[in-house]
């Protein structure tokens, strides 16, 4: 079989609920296929709501119905939705305990992280923190013992939050997001030419590796 590697680029936000979903879909396909240990993933920042603060003091649904002005009702629904969607992959979102606040930090410490080799253990950390446990990932103290868990230098994780340290790696990756023309993620992009929107079933991801995988021959 061929040794040759097969990228994916990854652009999400730890403050996505279908980033998650996205995540596991991908996973699930991977574990479907032959050479899912020759597909190298590269995860990307993105923030859907820069305009969060670094905490905010409600729920899920009182930030979206009062902050952005959807109707109660309409997000209610929403949430139950992507909850259900959550729950078939074996995820389970608490929107009632989710905290809001800005990804940046999380964003900057995922960073830190993909340069210790810990990115994809980083990365689920902080979206089972925020959609399923509940923790404040606008928090510096929390953010840190997230960095321990996975097996990072706490104090190290800790010195990159109080300071401004990879928010230009955080830039880059969110203004080469643009100038990709990806407005939404997660998005997936397969050897720097297909691109994929949006949390696909799982056999959407398998087509597309393999038919990536056989173009490469």
């Amino acid at each position: 079989m061929s040794e040759q590697r097969l990228r994916v680029d990854i652009w999400s936000d730890i403050a996505c609920p279908w980033c998650f979903i996205g995540k596991r879909r991908f996973e699930s396909a991977l574990q479907q296929l032959d050479f899912a240990d020759q597909v190298d993933v590269h995860w990307h920042a993105f923030q859907l709501d820069p305009s969060l603060p670094e905490h905010y003091a409600g729920t899920e649904l009182q930030y979206l119905s009062e902050v952005k002005g959807m109707p109660a009702e309409q997000v209610q629904g929403m949430l139950e939705h992507v909850t259900a969607q959550a729950a078939g992959e074996g995820l389970s979102y608490d929107f009632e305990k989710l905290r809001p606040a800005n990804s940046f930090n999380a964003l900057r410490l995922l960073q830190f992280a993909k340069q210790q080799g810990q990115g994809s253990a980083m990365k689920e950390a902080l979206l089972s923190a925020h959609f399923e446990r509940g923790l404040d990932t606008g928090d510096r103290e929390t953010l840190a013992d997230l960095a321990a868990a996975v097996g990072l230098d706490r104090s190290q994780a800790l010195d990159v939050l109080e300071t401004d340290a990879h928010a230009d790696e955080v830039r880059a990756d969110i203004d080469q997001a643009r100038q990709l023309g990806i407005s939404g993620v997660p998005f997936f992009v397969l050897e720097g030419k297909y691109g994929i929107s949006g949390a696909q079933p799982a056999e959407n991801f398998v087509q597309a590796l393999r038919q990536v995988r056989a173009e490469q021959g």
